[in-house]
């Protein structure tokens, strides 16, 4: 059965079309995304619990690690489960509060996890500029406080979201042609006009995005400063190679991010197949390579797993 005809609905149900030209590939495409899942889950939840178990990983680094996994975590769950029952079960209707709901955790959270890069980038400049007082300067107080800024703020910026939404008139079509409830997509259904909630929205998130990654951008360059200034060329490997794992999501993260943020501003003759599978890997790639590339590239966090590993092995 295709989708649920939209005269059947109830005034306060939308539907959920998918990838628009790929409804015969939902299946397989499913395929890949639950194993992306499966992955993050585990993965994050591992991190999660190694560093609770490790005492010396009670350290900046690893503690805003923590964070950012239940950031993935939440960001994941939120929009995986209902879209592979979209998928899978052809489950196409979804109520409007829950639609509501499930916008203000992948955009709010989204923007936590922007802020969690800015802090394990701070962290990684303290760490490097300034080592000797390190533990002094980002006491477990200190980074309680960032993290607290961190969750305030991602809630604060995008409350409004559904409180717009919520009092807008819908009059027209209900069919949300996407994956899961993302707010362009949902505005773009009202009945009046608004420029203003577009507006303030995509102000909202270039304002938190452009901020976030100028401050990380100034960190490293301040982190290349000092690490071309190390005596010895050994020194400077070891220092770079402490960013390494932080470089390589804060590049898969805003890559992604960018490219959604221009194709809702610019990208008018792009096509809507392109757009919501680059939007589906804005949400699932991060939570999925975030705990494998921290895991793997983490001597302290790859240890530990091996050897509980070898211990229940044993």
């Amino acid at each position: 059965m295709g989708p649920a005809n939209e005269s059947q609905l109830s005034p306060d149900t939308f539907l959920l079309l998918g990838i628009p030209g790929l409804e015969h590939l939902h299946v397989w495409i499913g395929i890949p995304f639950c194993s992306m899942y499966v992955v993050a889950v585990v993965g994050n939840v591992t991190i999660l619990a190694v560093v609770r178990a490790e005492r010396s990983l009670h350290e900046p680094m690893f503690l805003f690690l923590c964070m950012l996994s239940v950031t993935d975590l939440v960001l994941s769950t939120s929009t995986l489960p209902r879209m592979l029952c979209l998928f899978w079960f052809r489950v196409h209707d979804i109520a409007f509060d829950a639609c509501l709901a499930q916008m203000f955790f992948i955009h709010s959270f989204t923007a936590m996890e922007s802020g969690f890069f800015l802090a394990m980038a701070i962290d990684r400049y303290v760490a490097i500029c300034n080592p000797l007082h390190h533990a002094t300067i980002l006491t477990h107080t200190l980074i309680a406080k960032m993290g607290a800024a961190v969750v305030f703020r991602g809630v604060a910026f995008f409350c409004p979201h559904p409180i717009l939404l919520k009092q807008l008139p819908y009059c027209r079509t209900r069919i949300i042609a996407h994956t899961y409830c993302e707010f362009m997509a949902v505005v773009k259904l009202a009945c009046v006009d608004t420029g203003a909630t577009k507006r303030y929205s995509l102000s909202v998130a270039s304002v938190i995005g452009s901020c976030d990654g100028f401050l990380i951008a100034v960190s490293y360059v301040l982190i290349l400063r000092a690490v071309f200034r190390l005596p010895s060329r050994e020194a400077s490997l070891k220092a770079l190679g402490t960013c390494g794992s932080h470089v390589c999501v804060i590049l898969v993260f805003y890559s992604t991010a960018v490219f959604t943020f221009l194709t809702h501003r610019f990208g008018h003759n792009v096509a809507p197949q392109i757009h919501i599978f680059i939007a589906n890997m804005y949400l699932l790639v991060p939570p999925f390579l975030n705990p494998i590339v921290y895991g793997i590239r983490t001597k302290k966090i790859r240890d530990h797993v091996i050897n509980t590993l070898r211990v229940k092995v044993a």
